[in-house]
């Protein structure tokens, strides 16, 4: 069955599938203009994959309609885990996700790529992850990573735990339970949060970053929404989202070096921009191992970096076209922008977009 019968297939079954008629006027990595003569793409883009990206996503595909007019793309915030496994059936023909494919992952076959060929991670959506909290009478909270992993992994159950008041003199910490809520699906957003944790508490957080959450405590919620919405209709509840989400509800500031540090996606671009690429992948493969251990106070550690997984050559030509079109419009200085401005995300860095616009062009 081609890619393209398939991915209707998955656009239909979607119940929280993001759909707009959508358009570009390039087929590679420049952005579309809405002056340029009508474009000559036309068929169905189907995306499956992170939440984070959600708000992102709705930009994107907004922005896209303006030169495709022959285009559908319709994107399912289904959660990283999803989106992977549905690229690798063939079921969508990118995916989107808050971590890069594994090597186990990369090792086997994807359905929707042309024989022999493989799967590339692309560096499309840079973001903090805030850990919001709703707790009565507390405005300001701040935690270090040894006891924000005591909290999620359930080693502290009160807020006035001695861990958290030697952090915050100054608070009226109550003494009621704490409610940590974490994703209850395989997310990447769990693999990066996890993955700080292991890093700059590895003798508190003890398991393998992993989309999964590791241990059998606190509440699990559907989506970066589902846990966005228990902790703000909790009491005495904490959580992780991607920031775009994080809305009214209080955000901690996390120990960074000697100081406590707020999220801003100037801060969480350092991070990137200073970490180096995962080892032993292809020049158009682009994972980047994130530098969780800084101590620099101008960083926020606590990043994700989501990237589009796309083959490197498609079965379905046609599909390889309306892929490096629709990639090529979200990682251009507009796309960009739009996702900023919509999600508060952090720009690709100069540097990482000439890598990513080289590793779209490369797509067959």
């Amino acid at each position: 069955m081609k890619l393209s019968k398939l991915g209707r297939i998955a656009a239909v079954a979607a119940v929280a599938t993001i759909a707009l008629t959508s358009c570009a006027s390039n087929e590679g990595g420049t952005a579309p203009d809405s002056s340029s003569s009508a474009s000559s793409l036309s068929g169905e883009l189907v995306g499956i994959g992170a939440s984070s990206q959600g708000s992102a996503q709705e930009a994107w595909i907004a922005g896209f309609q303006k030169a495709n007019p022959e285009v559908t793309v319709n994107y399912d915030p289904q959660g990283s885990g999803a989106g992977r496994e549905s690229f690798i059936s063939g079921a969508s023909a990118f995916a989107g996700s808050d971590s890069a494919l594994s090597d186990d992952e990369l090792a086997g076959t994807f359905a929707g790529c042309a024989t022999d060929s493989k799967a590339i991670d692309i560096p499309v959506y840079i973001s903090p992850i805030a850990v919001i909290f709703n707790v009565e009478g507390v405005d300001e909270l701040n935690l270090d990573s040894a006891t924000l992993a005591k909290i999620f992994k359930g080693d502290i159950t009160t807020w006035n735990d001695p861990a958290i008041v030697a952090l915050n003199p100054d608070a009226k910490l109550p003494a009621g339970n704490i409610t940590a809520v974490h994703r209850s699906d395989d997310s990447g957003t769990t693999k990066n949060f996890a993955d700080y944790l292991n890093k700059t508490a590895p003798d508190v957080w003890t398991e393998k970053p992993a989309d999964p959450f590791p241990y059998n405590t606190g509440e699990g919620a559907q989506g970066t929404t589902g846990v966005v919405d228990a902790v703000k209709n909790g009491s005495g509840t904490i959580g992780y989202a991607d920031a775009s989400r994080a809305g009214d509800l209080g955000v901690a500031k996390i120990k960074v070096g000697e100081e406590f540090v707020g999220y801003t996606a100037d801060a969480a671009a350092a991070v990137v921009a200073e970490s180096p690429a995962v080892e032993g992948r292809a020049d158009n493969d682009i994972a980047i191992a994130l530098d969780r251990k800084t101590t620099d106070p101008t960083h926020y550690p606590l990043v994700l970096v989501s990237y589009a997984i796309a083959c490197d050559s498609y079965e379905d030509a046609d599909q390889s076209a309306l892929v490096k079109a629709y990639l090529g419009y979200i990682t251009s200085e507009e796309g960009q922008k739009v996702a900023a401005d919509s999600a508060g995300s952090a720009p690709l860095s100069s540097d990482l977009t000439e890598k990513v616009t080289s590793a779209i062009d490369s797509i067959k």
